[in-house]
């Protein structure tokens, strides 16, 4: 049998360094890159955004009171969502209701009852609920513009109603988001962001967004 020569040599171990290489990349991408459909994150909530009229501390509490009246408008409505489009629809169909009601829990305040109510697409940044993250990217949101609406904002996840206190029990969060349309991955996504793989992964989940 003839001896195998230096050139050969160094093509076999090229050769097995590239398919090595590429098994390694396989694991890694298997083990810590998001996997097909975990975009699903951003298209499975709604988030809501109040913006108060300004940052002085008047403003600032009757923020919280349009917040209030806008959940306890919502919830009823919501309740029958079945999916993040279902709620949408739902949504769409009665900003004036919402508005209405913001305008009203204002008006028993002696505030300018100035709403304006929308539905549309947000970019929104990193953003922490108890123990929940969402990873920053576009996501549907309520947005409840009162007055000028040049103060501080406040968020929450709208749908599934993660914004109600009732809702940060973990098994109500997670009986929530698995019936909004989030695979158990995707939940992991969102709520073990403090484990080094999670983390990672939710960084990465932000760069595909």
């Amino acid at each position: 049998m003839r001896p195998i020569g230096r050139e050969q040599r160094r093509s076999y171990f090229t050769r097995g360094a590239a398919v090595t290489l590429c098994l390694l990349l396989l694991f890694l991408a298997w083990t810590i890159l998001p996997v097909h459909g975990e975009a699903a994150v951003y298209d499975s909530v709604i988030r809501l955004h109040v913006l108060a009229n300004s940052d002085s501390a008047e403003d600032q509490a009757l923020k919280l009171t349009v917040r209030d009246a806008v959940l306890c408008a919502t919830e009823p409505l919501l309740s029958r969502a079945a999916s993040r489009n279902e709620a949408a629809a739902i949504l769409s169909a009665h900003l004036d209701d919402i508005r209405e009601a913001a305008e009203r829990a204002l008006a028993a305040e002696g505030a300018d009852p100035r709403v304006t109510v929308t539905l549309t697409r947000e970019e929104y940044p990193t953003r922490r609920y108890e123990n929940l993250a969402f990873p920053a990217g576009s996501y549907l949101s309520l947005r409840v513009l009162i007055g000028e609406a040049t103060g501080q904002n406040w968020w929450c996840v709208l749908f599934p109603p993660l914004c109600l206190s009732a809702a940060t029990d973990k098994r109500q969060q997670e009986a929530a988001l698995l019936s909004a349309g989030l695979t158990e991955e995707q939940y992991r996504i969102v709520t073990d962001t403090d484990k080094p793989r999670y983390k990672l992964r939710f960084k990465i989940l932000e760069l595909f967004s």
